[in-house]
């Protein structure tokens, strides 16, 4: 059949996936045009109609999708219905273009798909009928002649991305799940691209739910938190992903974010932008985006702005607060028991991600004098990236009412004669206040694995400046990082800075 403008398959003439997703959303909106007629109300005569246009005018309509055996019987009425598919209902009153006979198989089509076994089986009025018709869309031939090969010789002869798209949408149609795993494998070993991953994750939701196309979609989600995991390079590009762009990187445990504060501050820009509609935002926010935001891992500060974010349903925002309160209460054992549950879900919010900012464990005292002990720990992994001269810096910590930070580096020894690691404690900037404090850091150590003290001293500290050590461990950094390193129990630095105000 011809439907209103759509002579040619979605793959015809398509040189890239992003044509092919442009033909396809140009196709949705004409069917949605169309009226829908119930196939009872047909003519029978139109199904095999003679008088058709000269072939001449349907020459470029020979491509995607005929099904075997002119399959699917004559106008049905009652529950025969059932068995036509329901994608062709609103193309069943358009003009025929071509009827084509094909000699097929029954046995080896109904073993391989769930629909032709029921067409062969409910479809035909007696048993030694030996013809059943089936209407498609003309833009469907070429695709279901590809999946009538493949269900005979299990392999198909196209290999282009738009029409692998093709057969795939034909094989979800038809239930022919072996074709639609093959077309996925072959879809996975392409080359893929930002806008193909988002077009695997867009496909409809009948093929999507399909068990064939997860190792798809679960590479397009892969590819995209992979190629955005530092967002602040790709701000522009990533504020204009789609809502399933922005749920793929938002999953992604290697997000390159300063902390979780920065990806709680980002979806909300993101949202703000996208929907502009308070209704529409909270109920993304609420039903979509809020399990990707891992409030665990936000500051308290933060965690106050939440409950007061008028974006977030009130009700929403106090459980999930009241969970990241709940989790920061427990003691380490029980967290790291929560996130190992939290793993084998799709949900991790209970998970850390490799944030740019570390998050620290801190200790304070008012009294006898003001005082904090920070627990900052870093993975062996961590470390390695730091080379040759990378830097990696904690959260804040307060101490006096002004905030402090950590921050490690890979920097070259005092001569410069080899790499080695740092450690240095700095104050934010915040007006021109000077602050007098000893410090000393310390990190666990071998065999004893208790804190040994590796550098005192005091500063007076004002805005912006920072004080430390470039070789904490007096060694050079292929001894620090060597497998028989003295300071990594399994796999994990432990580092300790105490900072006392002077009086």
């Amino acid at each position: 059949m011809g439907g209103p403008s759509d002579c040619l398959p979605d793959g015809e003439g398509c040189t890239s996936i992003a044509d092919w997703a442009r033909h396809r959303k140009r196709r949705r909106e004409d069917m949605k045009k169309e009226n829908v007629l119930d196939l009872s109300l047909c003519p029978e005569e139109q199904v095999l109609n003679d008088g058709q246009p000269d072939m001449d005018d349907a020459a470029g309509c020979e491509n995607q999708d005929e099904e075997a055996v002119a399959m699917v019987e004559e106008t049905q009425s009652g529950d025969e219905e059932a068995n036509s598919n329901e994608s062709s209902w609103n193309m069943d009153c358009s003009t025929v273009l071509r009827v084509k006979t094909l000699h097929i198989s029954s046995p080896i089509l109904a073993a391989k798909s769930p629909f032709f076994y029921k067409l062969f089986s409910n479809g035909m009025r007696e048993s030694e009928q030996r013809h059943v018709t089936l209407r498609i869309n003309a833009s469907e031939e070429a695709a279901l002649m590809e999946l009538l090969n493949f269900m005979y010789s299990n392999t198909l002869s196209v290999t282009t991305a738009p029409a692998l798209l093709d057969v795939l949408m034909a094989a979800d149609k038809f239930e022919v799940a072996s074709c639609m795993r093959y077309c996925s494998r072959l879809l996975r070993n392409l080359p893929m691209t930002p806008e193909s991953a988002l077009l695997y994750l867009d496909l409809p939701s009948s093929v999507l739910m399909g068990e064939a196309v997860q190792p798809l979609t679960d590479a397009a989600k892969q590819y995209l938190a992979s190629r955005y995991k530092d967002m602040t390079k790709f701000q522009e590009e990533v504020m204009a992903l789609p809502l399933a762009g922005i749920e793929a990187i938002l999953s992604s445990d290697d997000l390159q974010i300063a902390s979780e504060d920065a990806v709680y501050d980002f979806v909300l820009k993101w949202a703000r932008t996208q929907y502009p509609k308070l209704e529409d935002r909270r109920e993304v926010l609420g039903s979509r985006l809020a399990r990707f935001i891992r409030f665990p891992y936000m500051t308290c500060r933060k965690l106050k702005k939440v409950l007061t974010c008028n974006d977030f349903d009130h009700e929403v925002s106090s459980k999930l607060v009241l969970e990241a309160l709940f989790f920061k209460a427990e003691a380490p054992h029980r967290q790291r028991s929560l996130a190992a549950e939290e793993s084998a879900t799709l949900n991790r919010r209970f998970i850390e991600r490799a944030y740019k900012y570390r998050p620290v464990k801190v200790v304070e005292f008012e009294l006898p004098r003001q005082q904090c002990v920070v627990y900052l720990d870093l993975k062996r992994e961590e470390c390695a990236n730091l080379f040759p001269s990378g830097r990696v810096y904690s959260q804040a910590f307060h101490l006096g009412g002004q905030g402090f930070f950590l921050s490690a580096h890979c920097n070259m020894d005092q001569q410069s004669s080899f790499h080695c690691f740092g450690l240095f404690l700095g104050m934010q900037e915040k007006g021109s206040v000077s602050f007098a404090v000893d410090y000393e850091f310390a990190a666990r150590s071998k065999p004893t694995e208790e804190f040994v003290s590796k550098y005192k001293g005091n500063y007076t500290f004002t805005g912006g400046k920072a004080v430390g050590y470039r070789n904490l461990f007096a060694i050079p950094w292929t001894s620090f990082m060597a497998e028989d390193s003295l300071y990594f129990i399994n796999g994990i630095l432990h580092l300790r800075a105490e900072l006392t105000i002077r009086h």
